[in-house]
């Protein structure tokens, strides 16, 4: 198997080489410790003892422990309170832990410190204020100097320290419930010391609750007062805009308003009232201008006036009637009779005339009073233009006005509600477990397991001083193997970052473990030992592994799905890689590659990479494009160029996707003007090859390289190809070159292609950075098996 973590060596291994002996077996060692087994135990003994002793020496602790429920709930005792309240069961879970801190801060332990008088005891750094100084002075009758403000700031401080180191605060997993150890030298002190810090919390609880309430109403208070007057300062504009421009009327409409709506309906009522004075002034005048009885308007029939003269003349007629049939026609009786149904008739109609006179006053007064209403609907209407252009700034200052008072009375109902609040506790933490006097110290642990761990320290050590004394003084060591002097090195090559290494004959040597395929890692391998016939060897770095497989890759149907005016080298129809994921394996270990050759080129602008293969399949090639399609992804200017002479895979399929415009075309060219850059959709940039020759093509190469070098278009050149570069033409192009990465096609044998490329390399194999082994099926076995295009 190829293993590169070790050197490159051509030369096999030596035959019958003596492995080293181990020292004494185990059954030696049993019967050493067995010679040693009363002293060792002695030992043992005595540890006991030491342990046991050192036990008793130590100081008693006693520690009580108290129950606290911390509800973070809290009791709903008014609708809006100061903070809002955690919903969730990760916020629950804060607060209570938030409160679990509370309990040890500062300002509760401070509270602790002075209830319980601790800067005066002695186990918290304290003292009883009876020093031997203050004694003497209370002999002669003098008192001691009291202490100063910083002297007692520095008790309570050192007090306070020693009280934290004596509390643990333990939290119950998925409860309220918080545990409140603390420990002392005396058991009643434990006690007492986690009752006081429980009451102390509760009132620190309770004391910042109210003044958090007592500074939210100091905040609120302080802001009435300007918002009062900004209230009245609004509704004062508010009023003096109105009386200005006439804005009267009740609360919800105005005046004017009103006045508009009644004048309209009078118009309208006017406007009915006229047409109808119209159509009986009409119906009267067609009933005088027919020859039918005028007396059959409605206004006559209704007349009683016109009903009794109606009533006379018929008795008239019915007179002239009998008149005539017994007089002749020229009696004065009935020429009496005629001349009074004449004179009732003409009676008639003058009482018709009047109505038809008094339908005409009637149409011309409802004219008259329909022009005047609608001169005066005119009149308000002009006025409700204008009142409506200053309704605008009317109702800006009537939403100030509002939105002040709103503000205002938020602001005045909330200083209430929170200076009500200055008197109520609404937490619901409680002591459900008060500390009581511990039976049984904490510290330290039972005499019998110090004594258990004494007596095994002390059989274990003694065992170890017998084993190295034996090993010592016997000379019981086992024998190392012979190392063989190494020949000097004839003349070692300048230091480099890099380790290098020599040609050597090429052997059938493994060269890469199985599982470097899998787990990359860059080493310097250790040198085995040189005999004397053999040439100075010098370490090589162990390049990166990296697997192209099928899931890293996409494959297209060429230029059939390309689309756009430029050249799109994922289109071209070879395997490449995916779209859209940038954290694959693969992708890692190119960059890595890519950071191998950044370090050894030491910095340089513009790195050279060449991609060598053997065989003549295009799985180089496929590389060496995914390669640079990497190293466009993170955001590197590319350009790609075509090395190989013989078989220009990249050129063909450059030339046959018809996508290499004019227009696209570069300044870089090799040999000859058809052999120009070409600019791609994808960040990358590709010169295909154009001489046939391999000397010229390589003089070509250098050339273009050393001209992108000079004017820095470009952060990295990659060549595909040579391919397996034995002749001179190839050896010269490699040593141009700043790195080297080996394309080994698994459907190959992967140790004889290494062993190739190789020995292809020759000196240029120090340069080799990476193997990248490619697993994708051959292209012929792609399209037997009818693989899914993208």
């Amino acid at each position: 198997m190829l293993d590169y973590s070790q050197p490159i060596n051509r030369a096999g291994p030596e035959a019958g080489q003596p492995r080293p002996q181990t020292g004494f077996n185990v059954l030696e060692l049993v019967n050493l410790l067995w010679r040693r087994k009363i002293a060792i135990v002695g030992a043992a003994l005595l540890g006991a003892t030491l342990a046991v002793t050192v036990g008793k020496s130590l100081a008693p602790r006693y520690t009580a422990t108290a129950q606290l429920y911390v509800d973070p709930r809290e009791l709903q005792l008014v609708d809006r309170e100061l903070t809002p309240r955690a919903q969730d069961v990760s916020g629950m879970s804060m607060v209570v832990e938030s409160q679990a801190r509370l309990i040890t801060s500062n300002s509760v332990l401070l509270k602790v410190i002075q209830q319980a008088n601790l800067d005066k005891d002695p186990e918290f750094g304290g003292g009883d204020g009876k020093t031997l100084m203050s004694s003497l002075l209370g002999l002669i009758g003098l008192q001691a100097r009291a202490p100063s403000a910083a002297e007692q700031k520095e008790v309570q401080l050192a007090a306070l320290d020693a009280l934290n180191k004596h509390i643990t605060i333990r939290k119950t997993e998925k409860s309220f419930i918080v545990d409140i150890e603390v420990w002392s030298t005396d058991p009643a002190k434990a006690a007492m010391l986690a009752n006081t810090l429980t009451s102390a919390y509760l009132t620190e609880s309770r004391n910042s609750q109210a003044s958090a309430a007592r500074r939210a109403t100091n905040d609120l208070s302080g802001r009435l007062k300007e918002l009062r007057e900004r209230l009245r300062n609004a509704e004062t504009v508010l009023a003096t805009y109105k009386a200005q421009n006439n804005f009267v009327g009740t609360q919800d409409t105005l005046i004017s308003d009103q006045q508009l709506s009644a004048s309209n309906q009078r118009v309208a009522a006017a406007r009915a009232a006229t047409l109808d004075a119209q159509a009986r002034f009409d119906q009267i005048e067609a009933t005088r201008r027919t020859a039918a009885d005028a007396g059959a308007i409605p206004e006559a029939l209704q007349s009683p006036t016109i009903a009794n003269l109606r009533a006379q003349y018929a008795d008239a007629r019915k007179k002239y009637a009998e008149q005539a049939g017994e007089l002749g026609p020229r009696h004065p009786a009935l020429r009496q009779t005629e001349k009074q149904v004449e004179d009732l008739k003409r009676t008639i109609n003058e009482e018709i005339d009047r109505f038809a006179q008094s339908a005409k006053n009637d149409l011309t007064r409802a004219r008259d009073y329909e022009a005047s209403l609608n001169r005066a609907l005119e009149a308000q209407k002009r006025q409700s233009v204008q009142l409506s252009q200053a309704a605008v700034r009317l109702r800006e200052l009537e939403r100030e006005a509002d939105a002040s008072r709103d503000v205002y009375q938020s602001f005045l109902k909330r200083s209430r509600e929170t200076e009500e609040q200055e008197s109520l506790n609404t937490s619901a933490a409680r002591v459900i477990g008060e500390a009581t006097m511990p039976q049984r110290r904490s510290f330290p642990p039972a005499m019998s397991l110090f004594a258990m761990i004494g007596f095994t320290f002390g059989a274990l050590l003694a065992a170890f001083w017998f084993v190295v004394a034996e090993h010592i003084f016997s000379g019981a060591i086992a024998p190392r193997p012979a190392r063989r002097e190494r020949t000097p090195e004839p003349k070692r090559r300048e230091r480099t970052p890099q380790p290098e290494t020599a040609s050597v004959p090429p052997t059938k040597t493994p060269i890469v473990s199985e599982a470097m395929l899998s787990h990359p890692i860059e080493a310097v391998a250790q040198a085995p030992p040189l005999v004397p016939d053999e040439k100075p060897l010098i370490l090589v770095e162990k390049p990166l592994i990296a697997r192209l497989q099928e899931a890293d890759v996409i494959r297209t149907l060429g230029a059939i799905l390309a689309a756009g005016a430029g050249t799109d080298l994922t289109r071209l129809g070879w395997p490449t890689l995916r779209p859209g994921f940038p954290l694959t394996t693969l992708l890692n270990a190119l960059r890595d590659m890519r950071t191998a050759v950044a370090r050894r080129t030491g910095g340089k602008a513009m790195p050279v990479v060449a991609m060598v293969g053997t065989g003549e399949t295009t799985e180089r090639s496929v590389t060496a494009l995914n390669f640079a399609l990497a190293a466009a992804r993170d955001g590197n200017r590319v350009l790609m160029i075509d090395a190989d002479h013989q078989a220009h895979n990249l050129s063909n399929k450059l030339n046959r996707s018809g996508k290499s415009e004019p227009n696209k075309l570069g300044w870089l060219s090799i040999g000859s003007k058809g052999a120009r850059e070409i600019k791609t959709v994808n960040g990358i940039s590709v010169l295909p090859v154009a001489e046939s020759d391999a000397g010229k093509t390589t003089e070509a190469i250098r050339k273009a390289v050393a001209q992108a070098r000079s004017t820095g278009g470009y952060d990295l050149v990659i060549l595909d190809g040579p391919a397996t570069p034995r002749s001179a033409a190839g050896r010269k192009l490699l040593d141009g070159i700043d790195a080297v990465v080996a394309v080994l096609p698994t459907s190959l044998d992967i140790n004889d292609s290494m062993e190739e490329i190789l020995t292809a390399l020759g000196s240029a194999e120090r340069k080799l950075v990476g193997v990248v082994l490619s697993e994708l099926a051959p292209e012929t076995q792609t399209r037997q098996r009818g693989r899914q295009y993208a």
